[in-house]
């Protein structure tokens, strides 16, 4: 079985918001013409919207530096929406250097004035010590923070730091009370970590159904990990009647997203079937692929 991930998750969208400037009966370029305009006047919305249209290439030739610029117009009003993506182009080094420090210092502002995404992403910026020392406790606080306003990435990485004692003292319980809430948004790390918490009993008893459930989930969107202890609990009869059809199957499957160990499985349970059976058990992996892919 693979164990639980500590992957930081990232809010790695831009936000977009449009202003008065922007007309939805109109065209593009029309609607990048009045917005420069008003930009031009000093008006933050229209700013930012100018700088989500350089972003997008909307309207205008894609152009990150010029997104930067108009980005950090309206940033300088206290916009919140142009901080988070201002630091989100120096975080991914989009239109300039990657410059952490800077993705910081943006992140910071629009955290302070409570906006999820970018409390999570400091909090990932913490943890990760990029842009500032290393700091757990930080990270732990401004995860709490986006994650109390829902934000499913935050409460899957407040999940890792409970079940690994960072930045607060271990707690599977607690770990498995924020995966939860993560993995019922769909968040697939969550689903999969919540899955490994029941097939484990840690924080709860061993609950190889609900293992089965959550994996289940995680692999419908393509979480190989996922994919790949579903395979073991099909052939050891986990949670499920021992099959290996299925185990084949869900090897087979993570096997074709490039993991070797469930590469290596496959052909393990392979030994144990009839040449029909592993022709149904590749028929049953193509059909799934084909539905979930």
């Amino acid at each position: 079985m693979k164990k639980t991930l500590l992957v930081w998750f990232l809010a790695l969208f831009s936000l977009q918001a449009w202003g008065e400037c922007f007309d939805e009966n109109k065209d593009d370029q029309a609607n990048f013409a009045a917005c420069r305009k008003e930009a031009e006047r000093g008006n933050s919305d229209a700013q930012f919207n100018i700088g989500i249209m350089y972003d997008n290439g909307q309207g205008v030739e894609q152009d990150f530096t010029q997104a930067i610029k108009w980005y950090t117009k309206a940033a300088q009003q206290n916009n919140v929406s142009a901080q988070f993506n201002l630091a989100l182009l120096y975080a991914e080094g989009d239109g300039t250097d990657q410059d952490y420090a800077q993705a910081f210092k943006w992140y910071t502002k629009a955290a302070e004035q409570n906006l999820p995404e970018a409390q999570l992403n400091l909090g990932t910026l913490y943890a990760n010590g990029q842009g500032a020392p290393q700091d757990y406790a930080q990270a732990y606080n401004w995860y709490v923070k986006s994650a109390e306003q829902g934000n499913a990435g935050a409460q899957f990485n407040l999940g890792n730091m409970y079940a690994n004692g960072q930045g607060t003292p271990q707690n599977y319980s607690l770990a498995i009370e924020w995966y939860l809430k993560a993995a019922e948004q769909g968040n697939s790390g969550a689903q999969f970590n919540l899955g490994t918490m029941y097939a484990n009993g840690q924080g709860t008893p061993r609950n190889y159904a609900l293992a089965i459930k959550w994996y289940l989930k995680a692999a419908e969107q393509g979480h190989v990990d996922a994919q790949f202890n579903l395979g073991n609990m099909y052939y050891n009869g986990e949670g499920v009647p021992q099959d290996y059809l299925k185990a084949h199957m869900f090897f087979n499957i993570a096997g074709a997203n490039g993991d070797e160990p469930a590469q290596q499985n496959r052909d393990i349970v392979a030994e144990k079937m009839t040449p029909a059976q592993i022709t149904e058990a590749q028929r049953l992996a193509a059909e799934w692929m084909r539905e979930y892919y």
